[in-house]
């Protein structure tokens, strides 16, 4: 088991759109142990796989408060999403420092294929539903601050950016 180092904003591979998973085979298996090992030392409530640097369709999700239980996806595709909204605040360690409050559906059901390859529909509330929208998003080159106007995003960038410089003294 590893943590995996996340990419910093604006590279590349987090704004490309990750290749679909053919089979679930030990190497994604691994990529699974490792992303999930990388999530729970942000600690975060779940992770996509570009954003370490590997450009497959692969997420996982953990928004149990026991952890433990996270949910292995490759593929995870959104079949249906809740008219209702829910607002949660939203960040990522490929930007860090900085979050913002966007709006998505409440619930979402989502297909996808589990550790076993096979295919699984899955129903996904609150904090769940979030993060794999959130995770959905990265698959498909997005972060959660393309959903912000441009004047927003822009200065969230920039705040992000002036957080990630050394400080003065050089001593972080």
């Amino acid at each position: 088991m590893t943590v995996r180092h996340c990419l910093p904003w604006p590279d590349k591979r987090l704004r490309a759109t990750a290749e679909p998973v053919t089979e679930i085979t030990d190497e994604i298996r691994q990529i699974w142990t490792d992303m999930i090992e990388t999530m729970d030392a942000m600690p975060g409530v779940g992770l996509a796989a570009n954003q370490i640097g590997v450009l497959q369709r692969l997420a996982v999700v953990d928004g149990s408060s026991e952890r433990g239980q996270a949910v292995r996806m490759a593929n995870p595709e959104i079949l249906h999403k809740s008219v209702e909204l829910r607002e949660h605040d939203e960040a990522s360690p490929n930007l860090p420092g900085v979050s913002a409050k966007i709006k998505r559906p409440r619930a979402v059901t989502v297909r996808f294929m589990d550790e076993t390859g096979a295919m699984v529909e899955r129903d996904f509330v609150g904090i769940e539903a979030t993060s794999v929208q959130h995770q959905i998003d990265h698959l498909n080159g997005k972060l959660y601050f393309h959903h912000l106007s441009k004047m927003k995003r822009d200065m969230l960038i920039k705040k992000a950016q002036k957080f990630a410089k050394p400080s003065a003294c050089g001593c972080c």
